[in-house]
Formats: C-alpha cells, structure tokens, sequence
C-alpha cells in the first residue's frame, strides 16, 4: 500500500478539537515533552516522541475528544506531570499482564490518556 502522506506524517494521523488550543499545546508539552508550534490559521502539529497529533480549535467543528495510547519513558513521571497539569486520575498506575505499565489520565478538554511504560514483552 502506498501513501501520499505529507512528509513526517504517517499514514493515520490523530486530530483532536479543543476550546483553548494553546492551553491544550502548553499541557502537551509540559507532559509529554512535546515539540511544536501553537499555529491560529491551521492545526497545530504537536510531535509526542515520533508520532503527530494535530490540534485544532472548536471554531468550524465542535470538540472532538480522543482517547490516546502513548508510549513513554517513565510512566509515573509523565502522569505525575499529567496531574500537575489539571489532568485527573481515571486509572492509577499499574502493572498489566502484557507487559506495560500504564495509568490513565482523563484531561480538561475531556480526552483520555493511557499512558505507558513497556516492562517486558507479553
């Protein structure tokens, strides 16, 4: 199958819709290091390790919120970021029988983070 992704996309590229787009990029890259620029004219497009999330406001489409798996490097660093970020705990951290370690965390613009550390393989 080919793509006709723009470079440094892939080929399905989540995008969410929130009031306050630049609270959403701060929150993004206090928690998850993210990289990326606020942009007001079009989607905002936020790189959480080697992935993109583009994020756009709620002028021509309502809120549209996600729930998102990501990887990272240490779990309950991330989530105690996630916390001090206004996120609240839906899962606390724990370790699941596949292999991750992995909390939940449910942010102000309504989406779901399942945030995770890979232990070993399943």
């Amino acid at each position: 199958m080919t793509t006709s992704a723009p470079a440094g996309y892939h080929t399905l590229t989540p995008r969410i819709f929130v009031e306050d787009v630049a609270g959403m990029v701060d929150f993004l890259r206090a928690t998850f290091d993210a990289t990326g620029d606020l942009q007001l004219s079009r989607p905002s497009e936020i790189r959480i390790g080697d992935s993109l999330l583009m994020v756009s406001g709620t002028e021509f489409r309502g809120a549209m919120p996600a729930c998102l798996y990501v990887y990272v490097d240490d779990l309950d660093a991330t989530y105690r970021r996630a916390l001090d970020g206004g996120a609240v705990t839906m899962e606390e951290p724990d370790d699941t029988p596949y292999g991750d370690r992995r909390a939940m965390v449910r942010d102000r613009w309504d989406n779901l983070w399942q945030i995770a550390t890979r232990q070993h393989p399943s």
